[in-house]
Parts: structure tokens; C-alpha cells; sequence
């Protein structure tokens, strides 16, 4: 939900709602204690963060109220999630009780914050997008490290994100690197990247839903509205059921569909003892009998026993 809500909680109330009827598993927030994260005695005037402080206490809820949301995620029988974006805020969220963490791609390579979520022995879910292989890599070797549950989310922190940098093959790359499950995280329009991601391997996807684009706010260019998200929900679901698994069994209606293969059928009487011959034995519908492959086998051979016109060979063995 991100900043969708643009600070107000009967919208964050309303999001809750629409991702619960898309589908989703999962509705996850953002939580910043301002006076962590950016210093009121900068020396440098700095227009860019002084832009985007006063877009985030804008779009910001208020600590009780992301709260109330998180209670209302738990009464619709969906798990709620929220990003720390501070040692304070991480605080707050233990004292709430958090079951997992989202690390947002900025604190990817901030390991001593990343070592304090893993101290509260909760699983992380970690974007990786403003970061190098080396520096993925480095953390992982360090998640590793304190033996904290994680599972890495392959990102481009571009918004939007041009389809030319997606580049979802890295997924591949990542799941080596991290020896885990992998997820996707999203900013871009559209909704076949994420299924895409699916049928690749992400085990996890992340996805901003907004209830109307024409609202704006900072995340409005990359959300999917109500319609769209819908959609991207089914669509992995079907995706989900279409990978299926490794192993190979014929459905119930494949198995009907043999009514129109072929297989070795009796066309003139045989008595036992009698030998099969091209004359007494044909390929032909249904397939329910033995397989026409065996055919030459067959020819030759002697019956075991009495067939009429119409009999079907099976293979007894």
C-alpha cells in the first residue's frame, strides 16, 4: 500500500479492503520516525530532501493509526507487514508485534540495521534494488552470517520502471546467490512482469495498489488500480496452477481423450492356440487396449486363450 493512502486512514482502511477482495495474502505499510532518519541541523541546503521530507510527513500515518491498520489486516484474516525505516520505528513495530520484516532496497547494504531485525528473530523479505552483485553478495554473506531467515526480492528502484530494465532473468542469479526462495518486487505499469516472475520462480510478489491514479501522491505513476491488481492476482494464481510440478500424470479428461488414439483391437475371431496375424489383429479406436507399438511384437505369437471379434489386447503382465 506504500504511500497510497496519501495520510489518510479511511483510504489506508479502503486499500485493506480492495486487496483483500483482489486476493492478496499480504498488505504491507511503511513506518519512519523523521527525526531518525534525516537530521534538523543540516548544513547544506539541500532543496531534493527538503522536497521529499515534506512529501513524507504529507503521505504519512501516524503511528497509531498504521496500527489500526495492521488490526484491521488481522480481521480480514490477511497477514500484516511493514517496513522499518528506522531503529526507532523497529521499536514500535516489536512492541506491536510484527510477525516478519520488508527491508526496503535503500537499507539493503546497512547491515547494522539489518543485524538489528535479524536480533528480533523475525524473517526479512529485502528488495535489492539500488544495489551492485558485489554488494548482494556481501549481504548475503552476512544474513548468512547471523542466521537470520530471509528471502531476497529482485527490484529496480526506477519509478516506473522501463520494461528494457526489468531484466527478470536475474532471478535466476539471485536464487544461486542467496541458496533460497526469491520474490519480485514491482514498480513498473502493468501486470505481466509479475506473472512472468512467477512462471520464472518468485515465490513473493510486491506490487503498490492505489485506489485511483488520478489521486497522485509519490507512488500513483507505478500502482495498479483496483481493476488491474485484480487481474495480476488471478493471473499468478493461474500461473501457479499451470507450472504444476516435475513429475507427469495424465488428468481424468486426457485419459478420456485416448477414445481417439489407437490401440490393438481383435477384428476376426481367434481361437486359442491360434496365431495372431495381420489378418486378426488392427490398430484402431480407442486406445483403451495395448499399445499399437507392440504390434509386430504380437504378430506370430500364439493366443492363450479365446478372443472374439471386437476383443481388445491388454497387456497382462
Amino acid at each position: 500500500i506504500g504511500a497510497n493512502h496519501n495520510g489518510s486512514l479511511d483510504k489506508a482502511i479502503k486499500l485493506i479492503h480492495l486487496a483483500k477482495e483482489a486476493g492478496a495474502d499480504c498488505a504491507k505499510f511503511q513506518m519512519r520516525t523523521m527525526t531518525s532518519l534525516y537530521s534538523s541541523d543540516r548544513k547544506e541546503n539541500d532543496l531534493g530532501t527538503e522536497y521529499t521530507l515534506d512529501l513524507l510527513k504529507k503521505f504519512q500515518l501516524k503511528d497509531e493509526e498504521l496500527f489500526s491498520c495492521f488490526d484491521h489486516c488481522v480481521s480480514l484474516g490477511m497477514m500484516p507487514l511493514c517496513t522499518p525505516w528506522d531503529s526507532e520505528s523497529l521499536k514500535k513495530l516489536e512492541c506491536y508485534g510484527m510477525d516478519a520484516y520488508k527491508i526496503a532496497s535503500a537499507d539493503f547494504t546497512n547491515h547494522t540495521f539489518l543485524k538489528e531485525v535479524a536480533n528480533t528473530g523475525k524473517a526479512m523479505i529485502i528488495s535489492t534494488g539500488m544495489s551492485t552483485e558485489s554488494e548482494i553478495i556481501q549481504t548475503v554473506d552476512f544474513l548468512d552470517s547471523v542466521s537470520t531467515n530471509y528471502m531476497l526480492l529482485h527490484c529496480n528502484s526506477t519509478y516506473p520502471t522501463p520494461f528494457k530494465d526489468v531484466n527478470l532473468s536475474y532471478l535466476n542469479r539471485l536464487r544461486d546467490i542467496s541458496k533460497g526462495p526469491v520474490g519480485y518486487s514491482g514498480h513498473e505499469r502493468d501486470i505481466f512482469v509479475p506473472i512472468a516472475a512467477v512462471t520464472i520462480g518468485a515465490k513473493v510478489i510486491e506490487k503498490h495498489l492505489i485506489l485511483d491514479r488520478s489521486i497522485g501522491g509519490p507512488d500513483a505513476s507505478f500502482s495498479l488500480d483496483e481493476k488491474e491488481f485484480t487481474q495480476m492476482v488471478q493471473e499468478v494464481r493461474d500461473a501457479e496452477k499451470a507450472i504444476g510440478k516435475v513429475s507427469y500424470e495424465l488428468t481424468e479428461k486426457q485419459q478420456s481423450g485416448k477414445a481417439f488414439s489407437r490401440s490393438l483391437y481383435v477384428v476376426k475371431d481367434i481361437k486359442k492356440g491360434e496365431q495372431f496375424t495381420e489378418e486378426n489383429i488392427r490398430s484402431i479406436r480407442p486406445g483403451f487396449g495395448l499399445h499399437p507399438k507392440y504390434y509386430k511384437d504380437i504378430i506370430g505369437t500364439s493366443a492363450n486363450q479365446n478372443f472374439e471379434t471386437g476383443d481388445r489386447l491388454i497387456n497382462n503382465k
